[in-house]
């Protein structure tokens, strides 16, 4: 098999296997501008665009791309290579592998090199929409007071007098800055990231970094500029070097960075537009007036048990969150935790079976193809933990119902942080506060409420001696015995 450097040139020389845009992409212009281009916006948002341009729409709502970090420039170096395509590879359980290399990003711009060129283009007419998958921690909110929390240099130092915007926040309030000096129409923000009201978040977040620097404008922003809610749902691992050779290898395709991911996708979104937006629905977005129910549904129940079992699995022995999940101990445990506290959190889900959905995510986990790893699961839990299990906790105390299997899930996180594993083998914790988290969980022994007296993090549930009772002798147990004979004792 012969081996083709994917672009826009051998697309039409790519094994018949591998789908390719049936539209033609010199056609397609930029009408969104997208901050955070990762895994999972191109599982995600991009298909679903990609899925309307192969039907002859939205061809005016290309994706303009951007990075601000530093790490993003390894992304802004494939895009140019690649004429801004990649190859999303759908794993099913059955090993079966669908590629289908996505057209609808045209444009990727990293920020640090012109940040003038990324203004340019969100103030352009044409863009509609800025959307943003900038992770639950890039929207700067304090855990316990819910504010704007100001103290993050790259903030800081946008608000310079005359400064040249590095961040997200900075390039997005300028541009907006810009539309109003102009008294044009400003663009939709969308944020789709895993973050409970995204929508409200964002413009709460943004508007309150732009108070800081303009009351008037923070005003405007404040009455003139929508910020839908959405609840997006697809497991997308990390891309793996064995999957870079398994696209070569079995449809000859080399490609820099594809994208690998689970058949099941969801996305429901707030009709909630400045203007004109893509015929979404055409392709099987849910569409709908309040996206909260569908939003709790996913976060208290796929995202907190994503939680409850990474750090016990990971402890037991386990890498991967399939080899977890074909462990009918581990299976029986999230099922309880689902069913006993976080079902009972959820307001009805409208159209959707909640026993239905709970086997139907035990089942999404436990596909071997898609080999999510257990050290991303466990990555940036300061930014998790808080909005996915913090507020279920604090719902089934004040109903006065059992938060056993959840206090359970906190003190895993308690002696994972501790950086040891039941194995004596170095666990890497990966987490913005990793160096706080490290050193109060290394006193867990002596201590054992040192971890959750962190107030920034868990508030007063210190305080609570329903939960305190519970989460020290989870971690008690842990220490003594092991998560493995932890979950049978909870079992029994």
């Amino acid at each position: 098999m012969t081996l083709q450097k994917l672009s826009s040139a051998t697309l039409s020389s790519l094994d018949p296997q591998v789908g390719v845009p049936a539209y033609d992409r010199t056609t397609v212009s930029p009408g969104i501008v997208h901050f955070g281009v990762g895994g999972f916006h191109r599982a995600h948002q991009a298909m679903y665009l990609d899925r309307l341009m192969a039907d002859g729409k939205a061809l005016d709502w290309g994706i303009c791309g951007v990075g601000v970090l530093p790490q993003d420039r390894r992304m802004a170096d494939v895009m140019a290579a690649q004429d801004c395509l990649y190859t999303l590879v759908v794993k099913s359980p059955d090993g079966t592998l669908e590629p289908r290399v996505i057209g609808s990003i045209v444009e990727y711009l990293f920020a640090p090199d012109d940040p003038e060129a990324v203004l340019a283009r969100m103030t352009d007419p044409a863009t509609r929409i800025v959307s943003l998958t900038i992770t639950e921690g890039g929207y700067h909110v304090n855990q316990v007071t819910g504010e704007l929390d100001a103290n993050d240099p790259g903030l800081a130092a946008d608000l310079e007098p005359g400064a040249t915007p590095g961040t997200a926040f900075g390039l997005v309030v300028e541009a907006l800055a810009r539309h109003r000096a102009a008294g044009t129409k400003p663009f939709t923000v969308m944020s789709c990231d895993n973050i409970p009201g995204n929508g409200h978040v964002a413009k709460k977040m943004l508007t309150a970094f732009a108070r800081l620097r303009d009351t008037e404008l923070a005003d405007w922003i404040d009455a003139e500029v929508r910020f839908p809610n959405c609840m997006v749902d697809r497991i997308t691992p990390v891309t793996a070097d064995s999957d870079r050779e398994a696209l070569a290898e079995r449809f000859g395709v080399e490609d820099g960075w594809p994208v690998v991911c689970e058949p099941f996708t969801q996305w429901v979104l707030e009709d909630d537009f400045g203007g004109v937006r893509p015929a979404y629905e055409d392709v099987g977005v849910q569409v709908v007036e309040d996206v909260e129910p569908y939003e709790l549904m996913k976060l208290r129940l796929l995202n907190a048990s994503h939680q409850a079992l990474c750090y016990l699995g990971y402890l037991a022995g386990y890498r991967y969150a399939h080899e977890v999940c074909q462990d009918k101990l581990f299976v029986d445990f999230l099922l309880g935790y689902m069913t006993e506290e976080g079902q009972p959190t959820l307001p009805a889900v409208p159209g959707v079976d909640l026993e239905q959905y709970k086997h139907q995510l035990i089942e999404r986990f436990a596909n071997p193809e898609v080999r999510d790893t257990l050290a991303r699961l466990c990555a940036e839990s300061s930014d998790r933990i808080p909005k996915w299990l913090v507020p279920v906790i604090r719902e089934q105390l004040a109903a006065d119902r059992g938060v056993e299997r959840s206090a359970l899930v906190v003190a895993s996180w308690a002696r994972y942080a501790e950086g040891v594993d039941e194995q004596g083998e170095p666990i890497e914790v990966v987490d913005r506060l990793r160096d706080k988290l490290v050193e109060r969980a290394q006193h867990n022994r002596e201590d054992p409420l040192v971890f959750v007296s962190d107030r920034d993090l868990f508030g007063d549930l210190v305080d609570d001696e329903r939960f305190v009772t519970a989460y020290k002798a989870s971690l008690a147990s842990l220490h003594e015995r092991g998560a493995r004979a932890t979950l049978e004792d909870l079992a029994g």
